[in-house]
């Protein structure tokens, strides 16, 4: 009895099984951040160098390891926020303008046109981008290293790199448009449930179809807005294949530009998946996937705390 009412048998089962799903889900989770934690302690205990600061990986010798995570993070953090600085503002207009400006009949055949992205591998994108998307944009790169060179976003150490297209340039607008759908679908699906007593109202007041989006439409689904760029540079902390393919590896210390090389977490675990041949070189990227684990944890932690103690509506 709850409430003075009977509770129906299929409630209960319902509530029971919804219950075990999300313990079953927290427990999977658990488990692989302490399987994670379990075999990189072993590596840490053998490694040279402060693993959170240090630039250095060396571990093809288990006598010798010397491995940091510092760039690979930084590389992983920087390229992720280019693509959803991008990404952002494209997802922001297509989901307005299917939800309030797209013809009726238009309106579902753009929708899955956009949810289409989400179904290419990511090995096609980095293709893509290394044979059609890096070409094209030789003469952007080009323009913004000789003319803005003297910012830092825009320097280069590398000139052949510029040259080639194969930098966190183009590996960003890759990841954006990878990232693209998710946003998109998540904030068109918000944009559609502004309740229609808001619009017309705000129509009977004599707001324009904008004033209508800016007042109504956009603070109504702002929340979803959020937790679906959110859901977007999870997405792009995570991505290996794509980063693997487009951004080239010829880089030194990571430096805060654009037209730099480098490494991602996850690309360099692809990378240096030929040179394990024990646990404690093993560990080694173990320990490094533990922190993109705690990343996009973290992440994640952050985009519920905007969206419910921020109070964003």
């Amino acid at each position: 009895m709850r409430g003075g009412r009977a509770t129906r048998p299929g409630d209960a089962l319902f509530g029971g099984m919804a219950r075990g799903a999300a313990i079953f889900v927290t427990a999977v989770i658990t488990a692989i951040g302490v399987f994670l934690l379990w075999r990189a302690i072993p590596a840490l205990q053998q490694n040279e160098v402060n693993f959170l600061t240090s630039r250095e990986w060396r571990t093809f010798s288990p006598d010798s390891l010397a491995f940091g995570v510092f760039d690979l993070f930084l590389v992983t953090v920087f390229v992720s926020a280019f693509a959803l600085m991008l990404a952002m503002p494209v997802a922001l207009g297509i989901a307005i303008f299917i939800t309030q400006y797209a013809p009726k009949r238009a309106k579902k055949s753009l929708g899955y046109l956009v949810d289409l992205l989400a179904a290419v591998p990511s090995v096609v994108y980095g293709l893509w981008g290394l044979l059609v998307l890096a070409p094209a944009l030789k003469p952007v790169s080009s323009f913004l290293h000789e003319n803005f060179g003297w910012f830092f976003l825009f320097r280069a150490e590398n000139e052949g790199l510029v040259e080639a297209g194969f930098t966190i340039f183009t590996a960003g607008i890759v990841l954006a448009v990878m990232i693209l759908p998710i946003i998109t679908a998540i904030t068109r699906e918000i944009f559609a449930q502004t309740p229609v007593a808001q619009i017309e109202a705000a129509l009977a007041l004599g707001a324009t179809k904008w004033e209508v989006v800016r007042t109504t439409v956009i603070p109504f689904g702002k929340s979803g807005y959020v937790s679906g760029s959110m859901l977007g540079l999870g997405r792009a902390l995570g991505e290996t294949m794509a980063i693997y393919i487009v951004l080239s590896t010829a880089a030194s210390d990571f430096r805060w530009s654009l037209f730099e090389g480098g490494q991602t977490i996850a690309s360099k675990i692809a990378s240096g998946y030929a040179e394990i041949n024990n646990e404690i070189q093993a560990g080694a990227y173990i320990a490094a996937g533990l922190v993109l684990f705690i990343l996009t944890f973290a992440v994640n932690a952050v985009a519920r705390w905007i969206v419910k103690g921020k109070g964003v509506h």
